[in-house]
């Protein structure tokens, strides 16, 4: 039964996905070349993105986080959600992505992302339960997905740091839900870790095989039993 509330759950915020992006076509800036970002548990930038886009496609966030976000770098992050990314990544972490940059992934486009604070978006989990991963196959590569999350005692009001993360996980090519170019994503099966409890941060990187080009997601989630519900979107 959790599994299945868990589905349901995914499902309607990716089917929400798609038709608000569909109606922001009209009126959306210009996109960067962009790639993928982590749709659930939900990136900053992916959910942010949901908060604040309206009817007619403009992005007015009500999540105090994301509104915040958008004073300090403006609202094309969030059209660009999906482009956190860095093209000389080389699978690269420690020293080359600064400690307290590392949602952001070194970037300045999205450096109000790395905000230390507890009011982003939150996906609500169960430790140790095993989850269906989602990460936007926007435009599609080969590659590989490592998962890192907060390490317990983690102070989710400082700045995110590596050492305050720990790897849990990666998967290699999985499959993907359809074709690139719209709300289609790559999808796995992975465990949660075990013995977490409270907010915590969950890192994904994904590393192209066939390029330099590396990929970051950052996703704010609270082990308190929940199925994959998510707060604080307006």
């Amino acid at each position: 039964m959790a599994r299945q509330t868990i589905t349901r759950t995914r499902t309607a915020l990716v089917l929400l996905g798609a038709l608000i992006a569909a109606a922001a076509i009209l009126v959306a800036p210009p996109r960067a070349e962009t790639h993928g970002s982590t749709v659930f548990p939900g990136a900053r930038t992916y959910l942010c993105y949901l908060d604040g886009l309206t009817d007619t496609g403009q992005i007015i966030p009500t999540n105090p986080a994301c509104a915040d976000a958008v004073d300090q770098g403006g609202t094309q992050p969030l059209y660009d959600w999906f482009g956190v990314l860095r093209s000389d990544g080389a699978g690269r972490t420690v020293g080359f992505i600064p400690d307290g940059e590392i949602c952001a992934g070194g970037t300045t486009k999205y450096a109000a992302y790395n905000m230390a604070r507890t009011d982003w978006p939150t996906t609500h989990l169960t430790s140790g339960a095993t989850i269906e991963w989602r990460h936007s196959n926007w435009a599609a590569h080969p590659g590989a997905f490592h998962m890192y999350i907060t390490k317990n005692g983690w102070d989710p009001e400082q700045p995110l740091a590596w050492d305050d993360l720990e790897a849990f996980g990666s998967v290699t090519d999985p499959p993907q839900s359809s074709g690139p170019g719209g709300m289609g994503y790559y999808y796995w099966d992975a465990a949660l870790p075990a013995g977490k409890t409270g907010n915590h941060v969950i890192f994904v990187h994904w590393v192209r095989s066939d390029s330099t080009e590396n990929f970051y997601s950052c996703s704010d989630v609270v082990f308190d039993g929940g199925n994959g519900e998510v707060t604080g979107l307006g």
